[in-house]
């Protein structure tokens, strides 16, 4: 492991959010990989020490965000997944190594970008005068990022593509309810996250077609066998499209999406 690794590596075991975020803002743009080694993903990453982890049943419920409780609810939770997202593009960095180099580069410039989304969020709960992990928050995200860290093709198909591309998802509708209730504030933050969580996107549905290519898979079809092999449920619900094929889905996974969406409603 050279300087570099150790640098990334350090910054994804940080507990603390303040020094998180300045470890984050200081790592390299561009890393020499020749050294690089596989550093296994850890099963706790850094997050802090106050932050309870529920079932998502448990997790506070948001449906009323004219209250205070609701939208903070709400605001937490989007935090909660950009924590979440600094780690996970940290991760990518520090677990697969033998990959080209813009690859590196692509997840360190993510990893910046969701630091600065948890930030933002996160002026939002403090201008509310309350801070992230004050509530209860659930561990998927972190436990999918477990579950493939063994692949760096699994991780590009099931965590971009699909825990990150739900939000692609469910930022219109969120983004709509705040415009409703005249919330300019978070309605404008969450307009820089959505365009920018696209590129996010784009980058997984990038480097898993590239490493199908490596392997000499096809990349439409795999992605359906790595859902039904490792994802609990059912992507369903309205799919942002025009946003999925910004971020690299083609027209016969969109396509194969709905379908399944449809077959999960008929089947109850």
């Amino acid at each position: 492991m050279n300087a570099q690794q150790q640098q990334i590596c350090a910054a994804l075991l940080e507990n603390g959010i303040d020094a998180k975020l300045a470890a984050v803002a200081v790592l390299p743009d561009i890393v020499a990989v020749d050294d690089w080694i596989a550093i296994p993903t850890p099963s706790i990453p850094g997050r802090p020490a106050r932050l309870q982890l529920v079932a998502p049943r448990d997790v506070p419920r948001r449906r009323n965000l004219a209250s205070r409780e609701g939208r903070f609810a709400l605001l937490h939770a989007l935090a909660h997944i950009e924590f979440n997202a600094i780690n996970l593009a940290l991760d990518a960095v520090c677990a697969f190594p033998g990959l080209p180099a813009q690859y590196y580069a692509d997840w360190l410039h993510i990893a910046k970008e969701e630091a600065a989304h948890f930030a933002a969020l996160r002026r939002l709960l403090q201008v509310m005068g309350g801070e992230y992990g004050e509530l209860p928050a659930h561990n998927g995200l972190w436990e999918m990022a477990v579950e493939t860290a063994d692949d760096p093709l699994k991780r590009m198909a099931l965590v971009p593509r699909v825990l990150e591309a739900r939000g692609l998802d469910a930022t219109p509708p969120i983004r709509a309810r705040l415009q409703a209730l005249g919330d300019t504030e978070a309605d404008a933050v969450l307009a820089v996250i959505e365009a920018e969580e696209i590129a996010h996107v784009a980058a997984g549905s990038y480097w898993f077609r590239w490493l199908c290519a490596a392997r000499d898979l096809n990349p439409d079809t795999h992605f359906f066998t790595l859902l039904d092999r490792h994802y609990r449920g059912r992507p369903g619900g309205v799919f942002a499209e025009p946003a999925r094929l910004a971020a690299g889905f083609s027209e016969y996974e969109l396509q194969r999406l709905r379908d399944r969406a449809q077959e999960g409603c008929a089947g109850g």
